[in-house]
């Protein structure tokens, strides 16, 4: 469940409820105040709630002090090691402070940081590293590295309680997928103050959002994360907003801008879809209206897939047609397609829903039939589902009036046979072909 307690970050609130905010990190030096509020207004403008900065060194807190006015986003304030830089943060104006209470100098100095976060009404996010676990844990996290993280931040948490300071949340991260994942679920039920979820030192953007997305979407998924950061080894921390929002949008926990989706391809492709997919999703990018549009890369399965997107399009060798919500609009040629689509989406924006002319709607409902009934005899896996669904509900009718079903048995076609390996369908018993 979503953390009970609630902090508010320079006006985004965290916990209790509130949506997952997304974060990112600056990657520039702090102190070079140009190009870091560039890279601020890059993430604000990609869809992040937060921004964090480094701050190592006394001329970023300069910098920091005129950047924390101009921002489009709250500033965090990274603290490492020099407990007394925080204290600067703080009168520098930082919507937040990050501290690991396990380098910043002992107790006694995390004391004095909290006391002046407290006086300035400013919350504090305690980072827990599996990187930078206390001495006195070492030995735990030999045996088990999940308790020991876990382990260090309750100790952390309960410092603070002692201090009397309440207005934090905590984030517990390590290099390990796993192990990110167990010990964010066993600090979530010890704990009801926010999480801050991430992948430490996940990689590249390939690796790094695969990893992050298996991580944090598996804790999402269970409810678990107030706030998240993609950390990826790329100098565009905007790059790190667009993965996070993916995530959150395939969970449905957000939405922002466009949605595409996308058939994964296969033998029966008669067009160059890579290049139409590529075009759309690039289109896609100048409109900030939730829009699902989707790419069906043949006919054979009809638009029945993607009938809850809001426009779509599917194609043949020569042909294409354009949908909206599951309903034909028209067929137009194939090089016309791409363009086509974003004419009806255009119109629909503008008058407020889709237009219909029937008569090319009843055209491409007509093409398609045609191009379903030349590709009738293939056996596809939707096609499959499909028959055996209609074979469902033939047998509950059946049931439903006290018949025998056998009038309503609907035969399924058998596979279409090949010189290839064979294998087993586990749901039917029949065999199919795979190459």
């Amino acid at each position: 469940m979503p953390s009970k307690r609630q902090i508010d970050v320079g006006g985004v609130k965290i916990g209790g409820g509130a949506p997952v905010a997304v974060q990112s990190m600056t990657k520039t030096e702090t102190a070079d105040y140009d190009a870091t509020l560039r890279q601020i207004r890059a993430v604000a403008d990609a869809g992040g709630d937060i921004i964090r900065c480094a701050v190592p060194r006394e001329k970023d807190v300069d910098s920091l002090a005129r950047l924390v006015p101009v921002s489009p986003i709250p500033i965090i304030a990274d603290i490492h090691f020099n407990y007394t830089l925080a204290l600067k943060a703080i009168d520098a104006g930082a919507h937040c402070i990050r501290i690991n209470p396990g380098n910043i100098g002992g107790h006694e100095k995390t004391g004095i940081v909290i006391d002046k976060a407290k006086a300035a009404g400013v919350p504090i996010r305690i980072g827990v590293n599996s990187g930078s676990l206390p001495k006195h844990l070492h030995e735990l996290e030999r045996e088990n590295s999940v308790e020991a993280l876990v382990q260090a931040a309750a100790e952390y948490v309960d410092l603070m309680h002692r201090l009397d300071f309440y207005d934090f949340k905590v984030s517990i991260k390590s290099t390990s997928v796993p192990n990110t994942i167990a010990s964010n679920r066993l600090l979530s039920e010890r704990i009801d103050h926010p999480l801050h979820l991430g992948i430490t030192e996940a990689g590249t953007k390939w690796t790094g959002s695969i990893k992050s997305a298996v991580g944090l979407g598996t804790l999402l998924a269970d409810g678990i994360g107030d706030t998240i950061r993609i950390s990826l080894s790329t100098f565009h921390a905007e790059e790190e907003v667009k993965v996070a929002w993916e995530i959150l949008k395939s969970l449905k926990l957000r939405q922002r801008g466009p949605e595409l989706i996308a058939c994964p391809t296969c033998g029966r492709l008669q067009f160059d879809m890579d290049t139409v997919v590529s075009d759309i999703e690039q289109r896609l990018e100048a409109y900030d209206d939730h829009i699902e549009v989707a790419v069906l890369g043949c006919a054979v399965n009809g638009i029945g897939e993607a009938s809850h997107a809001d426009f779509g399009i599917t194609g043949a060798k020569n042909e294409g047609l354009i949908f909206a919500h599951g309903k034909p609009l028209r067929k137009v040629p194939q090089e016309r397609l791409v363009d086509e689509l974003f004419i009806e989406i255009d119109k629909s924006i503008d008058r407020g829903g889709v237009e219909v002319d029937e008569h090319k709607a009843a055209e491409g409902a007509a093409w398609l039939e045609k191009i379903e009934n030349e590709n009738a005899g293939e056996l596809t896996p939707e096609r499959l589902a499909k028959l055996e669904a209609e074979q469902a509900r033939a047998e509950a009718a059946a049931a439903d009036d006290g018949t025998s079903g056998n009038g309503h048995t609907i035969e399924l076609p058998a596979a279409p046979k090949k010189k290839l390996d064979e294998t087993v369908s586990p749901t039917v018993g029949r065999r199919f072909t795979r190459a």
